[in-house]
């Protein structure tokens, strides 16, 4: 879970969170960084199996493995979302 370590990561998985399972494209994110380096932390997070993304057209569409993680760490992603509430 140290793709989570980085708090650039860890704001992607909570915005994924607030959309509910729904996917978001890459321009959508709210962040304060490059482009490039935006990419690099989607990879990190599709690397360690924590989103999955998907060519839709010319948009790349990004989404949370809700069900692998909580599979493989039951109650990791109900405590990030707690951590977004606050």
């Amino acid at each position: 879970m140290r793709a989570l370590g980085d708090p650039v990561r860890l704001s992607v998985v909570k915005q994924l969170l607030e959309a509910d399972g729904e996917e978001m494209a890459c321009g959508t994110f709210a962040h304060s960084i490059t482009k490039a380096t935006f990419s690099h932390h989607l990879k990190i997070l599709n690397e360690a199996g924590i989103i999955q993304t998907r060519q839709e057209g010319t948009r790349k569409m990004t989404s949370l493995r809700s069900a692998e993680l909580e599979r493989r760490f039951p109650g990791l992603l109900a405590m990030v979302a707690r951590d977004a509430d606050r």
